[in-house]
């Protein structure tokens, strides 16, 4: 059963502000969206509360490495719905290098980088 608004747990909330967060045309995994709600253990929490909650991106997320882990038709649609995104595949899997979002709390760069979010005084 989907419902229209997710319980009022600390770590359903963040999961799904987590989710609504991917842009279109992008994707993540189950374990980066999990440690981006600050839960970095709970993969399989995330894929609960995308059976559970209606109107989140569910074909924004993905398996580790960019794998589809749904089966038969869900899994056909899963991926319609990418490519009509813009998303592009190698073989079974996106190809993360292009399309994978990077959410604040997991992207860290290098200081020496150009783009480098430095510490805030």
């Amino acid at each position: 059963m989907k419902l229209e608004r997710p319980a009022k747990t600390p770590l359903v909330n963040a999961i799904c502000d987590a989710i609504r967060k991917i842009p279109r045309g992008r994707v993540s995994t189950y374990g980066a969206i999990a440690a981006a709600a600050g839960y970095p253990r709970c993969a399989r929490h995330v894929g609960r509360v995308l059976k559970q909650v209606s109107g989140l991106p569910w074909q924004r997320v993905l398996g580790s490495g960019g794998r589809i882990s749904l089966r038969g038709e869900l899994a056909l649609e899963q991926r319609f719905l990418l490519e009509s995104e813009g998303v592009r595949f190698r073989g079974r899997r996106v190809d993360m290098r292009t399309f994978e979002h990077r959410s604040g709390k997991a992207s860290c760069k290098s200081p020496g980088s150009r783009n480098a979010k430095l510490p805030q005084k």
